[in-house]
């Protein structure tokens, strides 16, 4: 299948060329028929497989076939996790609508694509909304906090896409869900995209929609077939100097080190700075100013290591990632599968690496059984893995009665009151 099989316009088939986009992926061949359809769809897709474009690319020669004359109107609403994603996604529905002022279709032009993310000045963004607005890409908790002000007119929107819902479940948009679908059109297009498929997500789904078309690729592999996965066991101690050793060994270009803290991330990302290396964080505590300013740097190769917290895991686009070091494990194999995602993308291959001492042999044996993978541990000579795994206590069972009951506690307030 080729992207010419789907009818696009003349101006979209001009920029999939001008991207270099070759075949469709896997994800995209089955979720964009549907989605020209007009039907709801929950497409289960893993990062790197190129489901973004999946609905850009359709959702763009929807709105492009029914433009209003006059000014513009919101008829689609993107939600994602991360502000990073969000402006990553605006760019691409600009960057594949460049040539749509050519379409052929009455009042054709460029969509007007505004940002909505916490971080920069809400009435920047209100302002550029009052201009004119087809399509706004945003964050669950700035979109909210714009509604609240009462100046964006919703009631046009036709198409609702959630993008990267399981992590939207982690930052709390379960709870936020009602309030964003209280002020959308009850008749719309409803696209929901997940990687994962947790019991929460069933919840998400059945209030979004009743009627859609779960979209998966059966034979998708949890983990892309390009990445080359080692496991190197090594004392928390020796894991920096290791590090330096693996950059100068293997001479890897471009390095994403997912630390477990971002009060880590500072501190090792100074060391390796101090040391000659061309490093810097990011994580959720920059401003976004800086985390612009710090992913530039590093898409733009002028940084060689990034040391980062979760917040990159997630479906930034990030080319020529030639390895990926989990120097702290991540807590769910979920996000394990995201992280090494990073590296090998378009057809690229790439290395992950894991850092294991003994205390994480357990959670990362629990990583592979959920990957459906198996590592061989590795041991670097002058950093072997020394000492032995600490013996797990149980716990010493409670005194009872050593604590007042709280039954007890109650008897004694009533008696207080009393008195």
């Amino acid at each position: 299948m080729s992207f010419t099989s789907f009818n696009f316009s003349a101006p979209l088939q001009k920029a999939i060329k001008a991207n270099n986009y070759q075949d469709p992926t896997p994800i995209q061949s089955k979720v964009i028929p549907p989605i020209l359809n007009q039907a709801d769809i929950i497409a289960q897709a893993q990062t790197g497989s190129g489901k973004s474009a999946g609905f850009i690319l359709p959702l763009l020669e929807l709105w492009s076939r029914d433009i209003d004359e006059g000014k513009a109107k919101i008829k689609v609403l993107v939600l994602t996790p991360t502000r990073e994603l969000t402006q990553q996604i605006a760019q691409s529905f600009t960057t594949l609508g460049a040539h749509l002022a050519q379409a052929p279709y009455p009042f054709a032009r460029r969509p007007k694509v505004v940002t909505l993310i916490g971080g920069e000045s809400i009435g920047d963004q209100l302002y550029a909304l009052q201009k004119g607005c087809d399509i706004i890409v945003a964050t669950t908790g700035r979109f909210l906090d714009v509604v609240d002000k009462k100046q964006m007119n919703l009631s046009s929107i036709q198409y609702l896409v959630l993008d990267e819902a399981d992590k939207m479940l982690n930052l709390g948009f379960d709870k936020e869900l009602d309030s964003v679908l209280e002020v959308l059109p009850s008749k719309r297009q409803n696209l929901l995209f997940s990687a994962t498929y947790p019991p929460k997500m069933q919840s998400i789904a059945s209030r979004v929609t009743n009627d859609a078309i779960v979209i998966s690729i059966d034979d998708e592999q949890p983990t892309v077939r390009e990445i080359t996965q080692r496991v190197i066991e090594v004392n928390p101690h020796n894991r920096s100097a290791l590090l330096k050793y693996l950059l100068k060994k293997e001479k890897y270009k471009q390095v994403l080190v997912f630390m477990a803290s971002k009060r880590a991330t500072d501190n090792i990302a100074y060391k390796f700075r101090k040391q000659g290396y061309l490093a810097d964080s990011f994580h959720g505590d920059l401003n976004q100013e800086d985390r612009n300013y710090t992913l530039k740097e590093f898409k733009d190769k002028k940084l060689q290591i990034l040391f980062t917290t979760d917040l990159v895991s997630r479906g930034l686009d990030i080319d020529d990632v030639s390895c990926v070091i989990n120097f702290d494990l991540p807590r769910s194999p979920a996000d394990y599968i995201h992280r090494i995602g990073r590296t090998a993308r378009a057809g690229k291959s790439g290395v992950a690496i894991s850092f294991i001492g003994h205390e994480d042999q357990a959670h990362f044996k629990l990583i592979e059984k959920r990957s459906q993978i198996c590592l061989t541990r590795e041991q670097i000579k002058g950093f072997e893995l020394t000492g032995v795994a600490p013996v797990k206590e149980k716990g010493k069972a409670p005194i009872k009665g050593k604590r007042k009951s709280k039954k007890d506690k109650l008897r004694e307030q009533a008696l207080k009151e009393k008195k």
